[in-house]
């Protein structure tokens, strides 16, 4: 994704940076530690490999998530936060779990959350 020239604040340029399904989720589970793409795969339902590796990619050029290659057949890749941006961010995804959980426990789908371990 090609970012705008311009921006009326900070605010909207990271909206633009993590924006979509799939991004902050993909950012949320980096927090577990490097990962191979077929792990994200399997860890983050729904998402397709395609998109996938389209998000890593911008979020890679944004500087929140970076991977190394390790050598040899097959080749290893790994992904993960970089520091301090891509660490940063979880603060922010942090609060907006909170608020998720919270809005889910006020309106009746605590079941969910029950599946998931979250409460």
């Amino acid at each position: 994704m090609k970012l705008r020239e311009t921006y009326t604040c900070p605010l909207e340029l990271v909206h633009d940076m993590i924006k979509g399904k799939w991004k902050p989720i993909i950012l949320w589970r980096l927090r577990l530690g490097k990962t191979t793409l077929a792990k994200l795969e399997r860890d983050i339902e729904g998402i397709t490999q395609k998109m996938l590796l389209e998000h890593l990619k911008e979020l890679t050029e944004f500087g929140f998530v970076d991977k190394v290659v390790s050598g040899g057949y097959p080749l290893k890749t790994e992904y993960y936060l970089t520091s301090p941006q891509g660490e940063r961010i979880l603060d922010a995804l942090k609060i907006m779990q909170e608020i998720g959980i919270t809005y889910m426990k006020n309106n009746g789908m605590e079941q969910a959350l029950k599946e998931k371990g979250l409460i």
